[in-house]
């Protein structure tokens, strides 16, 4: 098993449970290397002083706060960890609430909970109360010096703690401007939901894929070998000359009707999927 980036206890009332925390995400690339063009040769990054631009060793870097223009106070490791107040590698589920309850806004990365040694019994114990209660635990911690808001799901057999951010660091909707309803009839509102139901389906995550990495890591292969790339096309688009709304939805609604099956159809394709293969709850996000 891969090592954990991160280890500690998950505590729910007098509960704690040994875990590892484990990315639920990779990158997969392609990264890039910045070269010299003349000489394919590599850069190189080195942090210099703004005074004399002389290279700075990691042993001499210190991080410091800007309270005004040039003047900083300087926060050394134990100023870190004393800030964190409980810095004790524990995850304390404060409440348990309902899925749907949380604004998808809040929530940032996931990560897998994995059980520590003999916390296996404890970890499916807590999984299962969550899973048949329907709730979603809300917990903090404190990672790589900085605390975090999480919520703890049961998705399949595991549980998954997903970094959340707090509330003051959502941007309030007041500050953007959006339009009001008052100005699109009702005509239009109803064929707009009719195109809704016609792209109408199950989530199939096996349906959507990355064509521009597929085409990216097609044109690296064939410079590799000096051959030209094979390239999945993209679709076509509508001329950009259509300007009325109507005739735009109703467009729209004879190309996914011609593409897609009926509505009864898919529903009975959907049933079936759903009999023949369980799938995880997820009730509050479609991702």
């Amino acid at each position: 098993m891969a090592r954990p980036l991160w280890s500690g206890t998950l505590s729910f009332g007098l509960v704690s449970i040994p875990i590892g925390v484990h990315t639920a995400v990779r990158d997969l690339g392609p990264h890039f290397h910045l070269l010299r063009a003349k000489d394919r040769s590599r850069i190189k990054y080195q942090k210099v002083a703004e005074a004399d631009r002389e290279p700075v060793a990691l042993e001499d870097l210190v991080r410091g706060y800007e309270y005004e223009k040039g003047r900083y106070v300087v926060l050394t490791p134990d100023d870190f960890s004393r800030a964190a107040l409980d810095n004790d590698r524990a995850i304390d589920v404060i409440d348990f609430v309902k899925a749907e309850e949380i604004d998808d806004r809040y929530f940032d990365k996931p990560y897998y909970l994995t059980p520590g040694p003999g916390g296996a019994k404890a970890y499916a114990l807590l999984r299962e109360a969550i899973r048949k209660a329907d709730r979603v635990g809300v917990a903090k911690f404190v990672m790589r010096d900085k605390q975090h808001l999480a919520a703890i799901e049961a998705i399949g057999d595991a549980l998954v703690l997903t970094t959340m951010r707090f509330r003051e660091e959502l941007v309030p909707e007041r500050a953007l401007d959006f339009p009001a309803a008052k100005g699109v009839r009702d005509k239009e509102v109803r064929l707009a939901e009719q195109l809704v139901h016609s792209l109408e389906g199950p989530w199939d995550p096996e349906k959507y894929t990355n064509e521009y990495r597929a085409n990216l890591m097609a044109v690296i292969e064939a410079k590799r070998k000096h051959a030209r790339p094979k390239l999945k096309a993209g679709e076509e688009r509508e001329s950009a000359d259509v300007v009325d709304l109507m005739q735009r939805l109703r467009r729209s609604l004879g190309k996914s009707a011609g593409a897609r099956p009926k509505k009864s159809a898919r529903r009975a394709t959907h049933r079936k999927r759903t009999k023949s293969k369980a799938r995880p709850h997820r009730t509050r996000r479609a991702a």
